[in-house]
C-alpha cells in the first residue's frame, strides 16, 4: 500500500514537473516568435524607408566647351553628399544617362525627336532610416541643399507618408509585443504557484520540525532553475526551427542576422529562469509565512 501511494506521488510529481516545463516551453517560444515579428517589422520598416530617394539636382546650364570641368566639381560635390549624416547612399545620374532614361521612359526610339540636354545632371540619395521623418527630412534636405552645385532638391512627399504609417504599425506590434510578455510572466507564475500550491503542507511539515525557511527554500530554488532551462531549451528549440525555416526555405532577406537571433534567444533563456525562479520563491514565500489553518483555505 506504502508503496503504491510512493509511487502514486512519484508519477503525479513528473506530471507536475512536464506540465510547468512544456507550460514554459510553449510561453518562450510565443514570446520569442513574438520577438521575431518585432525584430524583422524593424528591419522591414528600415528597409523600405531606405527606399525614400531624395533627388538633388545641379545647374541646367552649362557650357559645353566646360563638360569636363563641370563633371569634375558635380563629382566631388557628390563625394561631399555622401559624407553627410543623414545620407546613406548617394547615386550620381549624369546628363547622358539622365537622357536615355528618359527617352526609354517617354518611348521615343529617335534622338531626332528628343533633345538630350534638357535634362540636368542629378544625385540620387538614400536617407538613413531615422532621418524619414518630417522634421529631420527637412533638415537633412537643408544640409544637401548647402553642398556647392546643387540649385533644387526634391523629396517624394507621398512615400514619406507611407513611411510614417509604417512607424505606427511599428509601435503597436512592440506594444503587443510588451503585453504579450506581460501575459507570459502571469501564465508561468500562475503554473509555479499551482505545483507549490500542490506541496504547502510538506513546506509547513518542514518548517514545524525546525527547519529554517532558507534551508526549506533552496531545494524549491534548484527544482526551478532546472525547470526553467529545460522549458527555455524546449522554447528556444521551437523557436529555432521557425527562424531555420525560414533563412532557408523562404529566403527572405530580413530574418537572418544571426547576432539578433542569438541575443533573442539568451533572452528568451534568461527570461525564463528569472521568472520562474522569482515566482518559485515568491509562493514558497507565501506558504512558509502562512498560519496552519491558511493552508486549507489558500
Amino acid at each position: 500500500m506504502a508503496r503504491t501511494v510512493e509511487d502514486f506521488n512519484k508519477r503525479r510529481l513528473r506530471s507536475s514537473n512536464i506540465t510547468v516545463v512544456v507550460s514554459i516551453a510553449l510561453v518562450l517560444f510565443l514570446v520569442g516568435l513574438s520577438g521575431l515579428i518585432l525584430i524583422n517589422a524593424q528591419k522591414y520598416s528600415d528597409y523600405l524607408k531606405e527606399q525614400l530617394v531624395v533627388n538633388a539636382y545641379f545647374d541646367q546650364d552649362y557650357d559645353a566647351k566646360d563638360s569636363l570641368k563641370l563633371a569634375s566639381q558635380e563629382l566631388e560635390a557628390v563625394e561631399k553628399i555622401k559624407a553627410l549624416a543623414p545620407v546613406k547612399k548617394a547615386t550620381y545620374i549624369s546628363r547622358m544617362q539622365a537622357s536615355r532614361e528618359a527617352r526609354v521612359s517617354l518611348g521615343i526610339d529617335t534622338e531626332k525627336l528628343f533633345d538630350a540636354h534638357i535634362f540636368p545632371s542629378s544625385v540620387e540619395i538614400a536617407l538613413k532610416p531615422e532621418y524619414v521623418d518630417p522634421a529631420k527630412v527637412n533638415d537633412a534636405i537643408k544640409q544637401i541643399s548647402t553642398v556647392p552645385g546643387i540649385v533644387d532638391v526634391k523629396n517624394n512627399s507621398e512615400s514619406q507618408q507611407i513611411y510614417e504609417n509604417l512607424n505606427k504599425i511599428l509601435k503597436w506590434i512592440l506594444a503587443f509585443s510588451i503585453l504579450f510578455l506581460i501575459l507570459a510572466i502571469v501564465l508561468i507564475n500562475n503554473s509555479i504557484r499551482l505545483k507549490i500550491f500542490s506541496k504547502r503542507f510538506i513546506i509547513k511539515t518542514m518548517q514545524l520540525v525546525g527547519a529554517k525557511r532558507r534551508f526549506i527554500l533552496m531545494p524549491f530554488v534548484k527544482e526551478a532553475i532546472l525547470l526553467g532551462v529545460l522549458g527555455a531549451v524546449l522554447g528556444i528549440m521551437a523557436l529555432f526551427g521557425v527562424w531555420y525555416y525560414f533563412t532557408s526555405t523562404i529566403q527572405t532577406p530580413f530574418v537572418q542576422d544571426t547576432n539578433q537571433f542569438v541575443l533573442l534567444v539568451g533572452l528568451i533563456a534568461l527570461i525564463g529562469i528569472f521568472i520562474t525562479v522569482l515566482s518559485t520563491i515568491f509562493a514558497t514565500w507565501r506558504f512558509l509565512r502562512s498560519n496552519i489553518d491558511d493552508l486549507y483555505y489558500t
